[in-house]
């Protein structure tokens, strides 16, 4: 959602290749959850990287989301807290969300 990565498997990608810092600490767990004001960066080596470049044009085209707040000039972001079912998109069922999981 910070768009230092073009997709989903380019960012546990960046992850996996020990590119992105939470808090100032490496993280290389993709699964990893942030918490509400934790700030999530790029090192300074990864910055220079065309696909990360390329990932924040992207995402420059998107409109950004309330939860999250982004520099891009510095390449870090803070998660300011969790979306609520209003900030997500409205064509969520959840119904068959409950149903998938409750066989």
């Amino acid at each position: 959602r910070m768009g230092f990565g073009s997709t989903r498997a380019e960012s546990r990608q960046l992850v996996t290749h020990k590119s992105i810092l939470v808090n100032g600490s490496v993280i290389n767990v993709p699964s990893y959850q942030v918490s509400p004001g934790d700030v999530v960066s790029v090192r300074s080596k990864a910055k220079e990287q065309l696909r990360i470049k390329s990932a924040l044009e992207l995402a420059a085209q998107r409109s950004p989301v309330e939860w999250i707040n982004v520099n891009t000039e510095k390449l870090e972001g803070q998660f300011s807290r969790k979306p609520d079912r209003a900030d997500l998109s409205p064509d969520i069922n959840e119904n068959l969300i409950v149903e998938l999981y409750s066989k």
